[in-house]
């Protein structure tokens, strides 16, 4: 497939997340066209297991649909340059007050790749060290605690539809049953 063509970037609006563009691309027919663009700086998330092998998920509010979600913790990165698994350490801190030695990748997720540049990096960790959570001032999660089994119920039930908790709760079903 012949490659698009960016022609022109426009930046609409500067956001504190993310910002806006318009991008005149000419596309492999050769017909110019515009595209609505979010860039974003990337994210983190991680899967935290305890040793029972259950897995911390947190519940919280989201503004763009106005409701709770049931997610594995994650953030945005503080800066472009940010390394996605300090980030991913920050936010396993940060949300459910623990930390880990070992962080492991689990995989990549491109959260709507039609229209945003975010990618979001998935870890997991299997060792839990107790910490503190702190929060940002404005942040408000709970804490709830499932198995495996349970969260793929939840998945199929359409309880859980978080696209970045739904791929790291299956690649790990994947990892396991691999291991195994």
């Amino acid at each position: 497939m012949e490659k698009f063509k960016i022609l022109n970037k426009r930046r609409i609006h500067k956001g504190h997340i993310v910002d806006f563009y318009e991008y005149d691309m000419q596309v492999p027919n050769g017909n110019q066209t515009q595209w609505d663009i979010i860039s974003h700086k990337g994210a983190a998330a991680i899967l935290p297991i305890e040793e029972d092998g259950r897995i911390i998920m947190v519940r919280q509010y989201r503004g763009a649909i106005d409701d709770l979600l049931l997610e594995i913790p994650a953030g945005g990165r503080d800066r472009i340059d940010e390394d996605f698994k300090d980030c991913a350490a920050r936010e396993l801190e940060e949300e459910i007050g623990y930390r880990s030695d070992d962080i492991r990748h689990l995989l990549d997720y491109h959260t709507a790749a039609a229209y945003t540049s975010e990618k979001i990096e998935i870890f997991y960790t299997r060792q839990l060290i107790p910490s503190h959570q702190n929060l940002d001032e404005n942040e408000f999660v709970q804490i709830e605690r499932y198995t495996l089994d349970e969260l793929i119920r939840m998945i199929a039930d359409g309880q859980i539809t978080d696209g970045k908790s739904i791929a790291a709760i299956m690649a790990y079903k994947v990892l396991c049953e691999q291991e195994s």
